[in-house]
């Protein structure tokens, strides 16, 4: 046999841990070179990120349907507001009270759910969804109701983060920290065994995995990362009512799921960015159309975002059910990095690299 000739190097790839870090030195100068209009959504973006990362835990690896998550959210934004107004208590304790409050709240109300799953999950998460938020609104004497509560700006070395520039940085960390430790999950033990759990959980019960042990672990740590991001956004929005909690913000999330790629880090990622700019590019105003046809676009487009949210999932399911974590991995092959230069995809040589 011929020898293999060697001086047809690869492309060099670049590690995933530099663009990482030259994707966060970007964000971090982002304040500086935007509005402040759009670090509100970023924040905003940051915020829903971590909320995602834990629907997608649930739903994405392990196959658990979740209609709940936003109650959970609230959850944690309720815990935040009270252990400030109450206890007095400093953001870096309140947030992950927050969060370990939200996780015994998914627990119980998915302990009677451990041993379904489909449709008769769906209902049974819908459950909370609807008695969560009945109870902020009716438990007046701990959430003052529709009235809401106030939240004072959490403060960080003695400067109050009372803006959204101060708030962004503190989301980024938190964002962060939550997508390493995601990542993580996901390629330990635990995250093999909820991809088992999703696939085919009977047959991985009789190969030894505890399917309830690990489904019960997928919501806890689901609805932390929902209490998370429900203790951020109070600091925030610094303000907490039961209006921002509804079931709409559960399709929300679980479109974000969908529509990125469900079981994908990068997935729930791009699946945050598309759904929360999607609202303020149907405004008609962020894609320069506002007053292109003589009319406010945004007359007809604002209220066809429900619609719009629907046929997104629909579609997605269709076209392409891994969603948008796919698209920008076909797109990432035709880079110079993405693939072997002398060997494009389809040659003979390149195409066992797929």
């Amino acid at each position: 046999m011929a020898p293999v000739s060697t001086d047809r190097a690869a492309a060099p790839r670049i590690p995933g841990w530099v663009a990482g870090a030259v994707l966060i030195v970007a964000l971090a100068a982002l304040p500086a070179v935007v509005p402040r209009y759009w670090i509100y959504f970023a924040g905003l973006l940051g915020i829903n990120i971590i909320a995602i990362h834990g629907l997608n835990i649930m739903t994405g690896y392990t196959g658990l349907l979740s209609l709940g998550h936003a109650a959970f959210v609230g959850v944690g934004a309720y815990t935040v507001a009270l252990a400030q107004s109450r206890l007095g208590l400093p953001f870096y304790l309140a947030i992950p009270l927050a969060g370990v409050a939200a996780a015994v709240m998914g627990v119980g109300f998915g302990l009677p759910s451990l041993r379904i799953r489909g449709l008769y999950l769906v209902i049974a998460t819908l459950a909370a969804q609807f008695i969560l938020n009945f109870v902020f609104v009716h438990w007046q004497s701990v959430t003052n109701g529709d009235a809401g509560l106030t939240v004072q700006p959490a403060i960080l070395f003695g400067y109050p983060l009372n803006n959204e520039t101060r708030a962004y940085y503190l989301i980024l960390f938190c964002d962060v920290i939550a997508t390493v430790f995601a990542i993580n999950v996901i390629r330990s033990r635990v995250g093999r065994a909820f991809i088992a759990v999703r696939e085919r959980d009977r047959t991985a019960e009789v190969l030894g995995v505890r399917i309830v042990w690990y489904k019960f672990v997928a919501f806890a740590l689901g609805s932390f990362y929902a209490g998370v991001a429900g203790g951020l956004l109070a600091y925030f929005n610094q303000f907490v009512n039961p209006e921002q909690f509804g079931l709409l913000l559960s399709v929300f999330f679980l479109s974000a799921v969908i529509v990125g790629g469900m079981g994908s880090i990068l997935g729930a990622i791009l699946g945050a960015v598309f759904m929360t700019l999607l609202p303020e590019l149907l405004r008609g105003g962020a894609l320069g159309i506002g007053n292109t046809f003589g009319f406010d676009v945004s007359l007809i487009l604002v209220p066809l975002r429900e619609t719009v949210f629907g046929l997104l999932i629909v579609g997605f399911l269709i076209l392409e059910p891994r969603g948008l974590a796919r698209l920008w991995k076909r797109a990432a092959e035709h880079l110079p990095f993405g693939r072997d230069r002398h060997h494009p995809p389809g040659s003979a040589s390149g195409a066992g690299r797929q």
